[in-house]
């Protein structure tokens, strides 16, 4: 009678046992997550598949399980300041981990060169009408009218988020750019990060925490050198970017894109800085323009359609990926295939 009564208050020990609550910001976060956790259980998102971190808007779901959360991995406020505050007021029993402060991350700082040199917009606008002047005024009248729906889109949004929209202005002019997931070393240390934090939660799981970051962490190795093999014996860079979210990629494989159409990723571009970008296109015979999924890029097609220059999408975020372990890695995948080509041969 007392071997019985063990067994089924160890059984219903092990029903009632229940996987850890984790939550995460966006989904290449998630995915690096869900790799560790494969086999044990499937982390929350936050941010949906398809918006922009500055689009974020609190759902009950989300904060439901915020406040039922035990462990929470984001990038940090650099990326989704308006993250702060329900992650320090609803996620008050769990453990907090912002990946760029994680050790050995590798920062860096946002950087002037993606805005086209230091000239001044007057300058450019000078230049670009005294030369073109007349064969641009209908694609400019095309292009405000592009602008200003964009402008009163805009114009809604930074009512919403006002205070995110002056957080993501400000450090695109100073701070550490927070795309950090797009150097996939990135990827690897935060992997051996996310697992230390879910064994110490978890403990009774540690081994396959760690085992499954060291096969997640071998993959990243094969990838890296595939895209290495895929961006080799380039000779010259050819592409212009939306906005500059792109340089982790770029320094780990040896890249750099001409410049952005935008400073940061909540503005719409001026009329001079399109002006100039133009004219860079034609000067340098840039082959490629890329817009994003998530920020407008019917916007960029109205700006550039009647240039010599494919204009296509590239996506950081993973807005039309899969969520779940191997978005990481096809983002990282998708991003090669689609910038190789803009890259001569």
């Amino acid at each position: 009678m007392r071997i019985a009564t063990f067994f089924f208050v160890f059984l219903a020990n092990s029903v009632i046992a229940e996987p850890i609550k984790v939550i995460t910001d966006i989904p290449p976060v998630q995915s690096l997550v869900a790799a560790v956790m494969e086999g044990i259980g499937t982390p929350d998102l936050i941010l949906p598949p398809g918006a922009s971190p500055h689009d974020f808007a609190l759902r009950p779901s989300i904060a439901q399980s915020l406040e039922n959360s035990d462990i929470v991995f984001w990038i940090g406020p650099e990326l989704t300041p308006q993250l702060e505050d329900p992650i320090e007021n609803l996620a008050t029993n769990a453990l907090s981990l912002s990946l760029l402060t994680v050790p050995n991350t590798v920062l860096l700082p946002y950087r002037d060169t993606a805005l086209l040199e230091s000239d001044s917009h007057d300058e450019h606008h000078d230049s670009h009408h005294d030369e073109h002047g007349e064969e641009h005024h209908d694609e400019h009248a095309d292009k405000h009218e592009s602008h200003s729906v964009e402008h009163d889109d805009h114009h809604k949004e930074h009512d919403e988020n006002h205070s995110t929209d002056h957080a993501h202005h400000h450090h695109h002019h100073d701070g550490n750019d927070a795309h950090a997931w797009l150097d996939l070393k990135n990827g690897q240390i935060w992997l051996t990060a996310i697992a230390e934090a879910l064994a110490n939660a978890d403990p009774e799981n540690t081994v396959i925490y760690h085992e499954n970051a060291e096969k997640a962490k071998l993959r990243l190795n094969q990838i890296e050198v595939n895209i290495a093999n895929k961006l080799k014996q380039k000779e010259a860079i050819s592409f212009v970017v939306y906005h500059d979210a792109y340089q982790y990629f770029e320094n780990r494989f040896d890249l750099s894109s001409r410049g952005s159409i935008v400073v940061s990723d909540v503005e719409s571009p001026s009329a001079a800085r399109v002006a100039r970008i133009r004219d860079i296109i034609r000067e340098e015979k840039i082959a490629c323009v890329f817009s994003e999924p998530q920020l407008n890029p019917q916007l960029v097609n109205a700006i550039f359609e009647s240039e010599n220059v494919v204009v296509s999408q590239i996506d950081p975020i993973g807005a039309f990926l899969e969520p779940g372990p191997t978005l990481y890695e096809n983002l990282l995948l998708d991003l090669a295939k689609n910038v190789a080509p803009c890259i001569e041969k």
